[in-house]
């Protein structure tokens, strides 16, 4: 069985001509001399690397597609008939108290100094990519009015076009960092955060010093990598002067803008973008434990990592060097990867899967724990996007993993809310929008609960962060209703034995007992007595 089709896919652009392929290389079986395309092969034949990167960029998210042999669908949540675990104290669990509408989604993270979420899920690092840019303040507020965490990612301050350098090459001035910070703190209340990356040319540029000063921000989030590659970011652009002006910021810039026959490819217009990437970052347990050191030193209250989908060397690197330097929050993503711009064969080819990077990071938790070690709390990112899934998430990673990364679930709400206001405008709305209504108050089923929310202040409220928050209402009462069912009314008490595995592989990688095996000694006991 082949796990993915290469050689074509929606998210390049590309087909296969014929309907018959050779499995492994994606290749026509009947490969015709005059086809007039167009597989990867076929395109790549003239638009050479062009064809690694999804698009059109700045339109488009994409995910990878690669079927995993096991994932979180080889898992089912436990049922119970009896029980009511998480309930507050001194309420008595009967049928009038164990309601799912009173389960509590709350979640928190934090070595010493916690921040609370409404439910536990948190956004994807929003970077430098143009979706992140164009559609901000629909994530920020959205964001913001729904208690969750809101990553701002890396290299903001660097693609800045309005960026300004002191005489030592630091940033003195990002306007669009600013403006970020300044959306969210609009409408944020006590739950959740608005935390900053930094990666290589991040700390060359001194963006956690700027963002400490200026914004007083009391979180900074150190990177590794990501589950849809390790290489350091990318964007594209598309005008000569950004990319030599890139360039002069200390960017990786290819093609190379300052090269004669680049310049004249571009003015003839064959090549039409540039990409921007940032560097590979190099690990070392001394380097991290100063730079950490380094950045509290600078002011922030909370240091946090993000890792991505490396071999169970660096994930181990990541646990017990973040356990070392008390870092407040590790999140931990597999593959595939979703992106903006990643190369798609890596985005499907690179790195440990989801289901597995999170079974290698409990078993390494439970051997640190086992020594005396306290492990950071823990976050699980990596192609997620309902709320069945992040229970099993934070139930096989019990009691380590207090919530879950998502990257595009989270941003497919705040674009539909953002066409729904542009439509609305134009007059164009499609019918599977308008059969709810014509109007913002009969489309949005928490518009008045929002209304209400912020007396006076709906207006401020763009419709792509009403999208967000809907949807994290959605989230929520689901959830809500898979924790009831498994007896837990409280995120505090969601535990291993809440899972079951439907296949012995998944038992295997996992250690969730298999659903013939799971519970089988309380049930002979029940059977016996």
């Amino acid at each position: 069985m082949n796990l993915r089709r290469p050689n074509a896919n929606e998210a390049t652009g590309t087909t296969n001509r014929s309907r018959d392929v050779v499995p492994m290389s994606g290749i026509c079986s009947r490969c015709v001399d005059g086809c007039k395309g167009s597989c990867e092969i076929w395109l790549s034949s003239f638009r050479g690397r062009e064809v690694l990167y999804p698009g059109p960029f700045g339109e488009i998210t994409a995910g990878a597609d690669k079927n995993y042999p096991i994932d979180y669908s080889h898992l089912n949540i436990q049922g119970y008939a009896q029980g009511a675990k998480g309930l507050p104290e001194g309420v008595e669990a009967n049928p009038d108290t164990a309601v799912f509408s009173e389960v509590d989604t709350r979640t928190e993270y934090g070595w010493d100094i916690k921040v609370p979420m409404r439910v536990p899920i948190f956004t994807g690092a929003l970077g430098s990519t143009e979706i992140a840019r164009a559609n901000w303040e629909h994530f920020a507020i959205g964001a913001a009015i729904s208690g969750i965490t809101l990553v701002c990612g890396e290299n903001v301050c660097g693609v800045d076009p309005k960026l300004e350098l002191d005489h030592n090459g630091k940033v003195s001035k990002s306007p669009e960092m600013d403006r970020r910070i300044g959306i969210y703190r609009q409408f944020h209340d006590k739950y959740g955060e608005l935390l900053v990356q930094l990666n290589v040319e991040d700390t060359r540029l001194g963006t956690a010093e700027y963002v400490s000063s200026k914004h007083n921000l009391e979180t900074i989030e150190l990177k590794w990598g990501q589950g849809a590659k390790c290489i350091g970011g990318e964007i594209k652009v598309g005008s000569l002067d950004r990319a030599n002006q890139l360039k002069d910021r200390g960017y990786i810039v290819l093609p190379d803008p300052g090269s004669s026959e680049v310049q004249a490819a571009f003015k003839d217009g064959a090549i039409k973008e540039f990409e921007r990437h940032s560097r590979l970052g190099f690990v070392s347990r001394e380097g991290f434990l100063e730079e950490v050191d380094r950045l509290r030193d600078v002011g922030f209250k909370r240091v946090t990592l993000k890792t991505g989908a490396y071999s169970a060397v660096e994930l181990a690197m990541a646990m017990r060097y973040s356990a070392e330097a008390k870092i407040d929050l590790l999140t931990i993503d597999g593959a595939p990867g979703g992106t903006g711009m990643s190369p798609w064969p890596m985005m499907n080819e690179w790195g440990i899967p989801t289901f597995y990077i999170e079974s290698l990071a409990y078993q390494f938790a439970e051997r640190l724990k086992a020594r005396g070690i306290r492990v950071p709390d823990l976050a699980i990112a990596g192609g997620f996007a309902d709320e069945a899934n992040v229970f099993k998430a934070l139930a096989m990673g019990s009691p380590y993993v207090k919530a879950v990364c998502m990257g595009r679930g989270l941003m497919i709400p705040g674009m539909v809310g953002k066409n729904i206001e542009k439509w609305l405008a134009n007059g164009e709305l499609p019918k599977t929008v308008s059969k709810y209504g014509s109007s913002v108050e009969e489309i949005f089923v928490c518009y008045e609960e929002l209304k209400e929310k912020f007396p006076g202040r709906i207006g401020e409220i763009p419709l792509g962060a009403l999208g967000i928050y809907t949807y994290a209402q959605k989230f929520r009462t689901g959830l809500q209703q898979v924790m009831a069912g498994s007896r837990n009314f409280s995120l505090k008490t969601v535990a291993r034995n809440d899972l079951m595995a439907l296949t012995e592989e998944a038992e295997a990688v996992s250690g969730i007992p298999y659903v013939m095996r799971a519970y089988r000694d309380a049930a002979e006991a029940v059977l016996d007595s």
